[in-house]
């Protein structure tokens, strides 16, 4: 019988120890139907039931309200419903369209593309892989009467399983589901007919009606046109298969808000000249501040990059990119800020900004000038890359032709001013007679900025165990980068070639000498970490490899900031 005394509604609840871990919060699309926006309730019963918390989320339109909201979620369920307006696609009404919903589709496809720029957790039905397939470009037939040979429109009760879908091997879904086909109800006379790029087929309809896509790219994007919800137990998976990824997606968050995380490269001052816009999301730049910002990450090093062959790239010409940096943090300071060190950046942290550190990649930028390392170091550089795809007055370089074998004399004079100066000695890009000299001369650890494993991938710039060993033997640090050609030799690489990558220095070097430089605009990026708003992904794998929540933030940063105050401490 039940107990009506409200001072009984908690009672179990404060018997218990206060919980340490919340649930994942999961945002349902709710229908609008007469004025109303509902829900059935199989779908948020089957959430619950899966460990998560549903949030029903009502079909408004206003970006900034979706922003707000995808800020609050760790997950997007997208519901079923009426069929979407083929204009979306740049169609006309065929006779056969069903009853279009124009409330719910502006906002369902802005929640899902912002729900995907923030590389959040969905799963699609019915509608729902609908609204994905032309979310991420790809094609929803109006109507599947021409190609269907079985019916998929069932009047059967909708807890009933009506006809069978076989999966698709290799699959997220075939480990979601270990056998070939499983039966599953239908109610639906739309499919989608061409599966987005980055998108693979997960299940198909006997007579080949797609029937389930997923992402291939690493990210837990999924579609399935069926609808689990109603099928109890059998429909389960799919909805622990969203709380499991949405609940590493919370703790990433919660992590990332506790720690520093600095990517120590990227080359996206070669963009400023373009006229790009660091403040806004432009599709120009793998590095902005939405990007960092959805990607969860706090601290960013920029360098002035030198191409060897350019006669004008000079002093001057890394001034010039040292300007434009200020520029953009002046326009930009309410939310961005230069840091030049450990203090800085926890400083920018707290007041909610997005930090920039200041690099020079190929020491050709001194000019053969001692005195401007001095220089540099004044504007606020944290380190110099010694060189870069060939051999330059300082050093010779892992493509080069072994000038000097090693370090030129007057490298030697510029490792010691570097010391002198409290800058950072980086050997990416050097050869390993000019990598060994410098581990040997420097007064301080020395740094790779961006380079990866040649045990794995057999390329000059990679550094050897042996190479690893000694950087960590001398208290240095191994930013893995996140460029093709360094993880793979056929170019292939995706996300598990970063991870592999990473596992693989942590195995030779120890978890104090290993971080993250991702080279992103100089060719960084690979599918699953395509830009800076894709980082908090590598977080979730860290989490999922086993990683410890202190091992992920030496990885993310702290390792770096060690070397980093190591060098800023010696300054003379």
């Amino acid at each position: 019988m039940q107990d009506f005394h409200t001072t009984t509604l908690l009672d179990a609840l404060h018997r218990q120890q206060p919980q340490t871990l919340r649930r994942p919060v999961i945002g349902i699309t709710t229908n609008y139907t007469d004025g109303d926006a509902t829900l059935r309730h199989t779908y948020y019963q089957q959430v619950v039931r899966a460990g998560g918390i549903p949030m029903l989320i009502p079909p408004v339109d206003d970006v900034s309200l979706i922003d707000d909201t995808i800020r609050h979620l760790d997950g997007l369920l997208l519901t079923g419903g009426a069929d979407i307006n083929p204009l979306w696609q740049g169609e006309q009404p065929l006779p056969a369209l069903g009853t279009i919903n124009a409330q719910r589709d502006t906002a369902e496809l802005a929640i899902t593309l912002r729900a995907a720029e923030c590389h959040l957790p969905i799963l699609g039905i019915c509608r729902g892989i609908q609204t994905m397939a032309i979310a991420f470009g790809g094609h929803v037939a109006q109507d599947i009467a021409a190609t269907a040979t079985i019916k998929h429109a069932q009047q059967a009760d909708r807890t009933q399983a009506t006809h069978t879908v076989s999966i698709a091997k290799g699959t997220t879904l075939a480990d979601i589901y270990p056998t070939e086909t499983i039966a599953v109800n239908s109610f639906h006379h739309q499919a989608v007919d061409r599966i987005p790029d980055h998108f693979r087929l997960g299940a198909t309809a006997p007579d080949g009606t797609i029937e389930a896509i997923e992402a291939a790219d690493g990210n837990p994007w999924m579609g399935v046109q069926w609808h689990p919800e109603w099928l109890a137990d059998d429909g389960l998976p799919l909805f622990q298969w969203l709380t499991t990824h949405a609940a590493r997606y919370a703790q990433a968050k919660a992590l990332h808000r506790q720690i520093l995380t600095i990517d120590s490269h990227c080359d996206t001052p070669m963009f400023f000249p373009q006229g790009i816009h660091f403040g806004q999301r432009d599709p120009r730049i793998l590095v902005d501040l939405h990007k960092m910002t959805d990607g969860h990450l706090d601290a960013v090093t920029m360098v002035a990059y030198l191409p060897q062959a350019d006669a004008t790239a000079d002093k001057a010409y890394a001034d010039n990119i040292f300007d434009s940096i200020q520029h953009i943090v002046d326009e930009n300071s309410d939310h961005v800020a230069l840091a030049r060190d450990e203090a800085d950046l926890r400083r920018n942290k707290r007041q909610g900004k997005k930090s920039i550190l200041l690099g020079i990649e190929n020491g050709k930028a001194l000019d053969g000038q001692l005195s401007n390392i001095r220089h540099f170091a004044s504007r606020g550089i944290t380190y110099i890359t010694l060189c870069h795809n060939g051999d330059n007055d300082i050093c010779d370089s892992a493509r080069g032709t072994q000038t000097w074998g090693g370090l030129s004399p007057f490298g030697r004079d510029v490792v010691r001013e570097m010391n002198r100066q409290g800058l950072l000695v980086d050997l990416s890009h050097a050869a390993e007679t000019s990598f060994y000299d410098a581990l040997q001369l420097s007064a301080t650890p020395i740094v790779c900025s961006h380079s990866s494993c040649r045990a794995l991938c057999d390329h000059p710039r990679n550094l050897t165990d042996e190479q690893m060993k000694a950087l960590a033997d001398r208290g240095g640090v191994m930013q893995i980068t996140i460029y093709n050609g360094f993880l793979r030799t056929d170019g292939q690489a995706t996300l598990d070639d970063v991870v592999s990558h990473l596992n693989h220095a942590v195995s030779i070097m120890g978890i104090d000498h290993v971080g993250i430089g991702t080279d992103f605009d100089g060719d960084g990026g690979v599918p699953g970490l395509d830009d800076a708003s894709a980082l908090i992904n590598l977080t979730q794998r860290l989490l999922a490899e086993g990683y410890t929540d202190g091992e992920i933030e030496k990885i993310w940063g702290l390792n770096w900031l060690r070397v980093l105050s190591q060098a800023q401490a010696h300054r003379q």
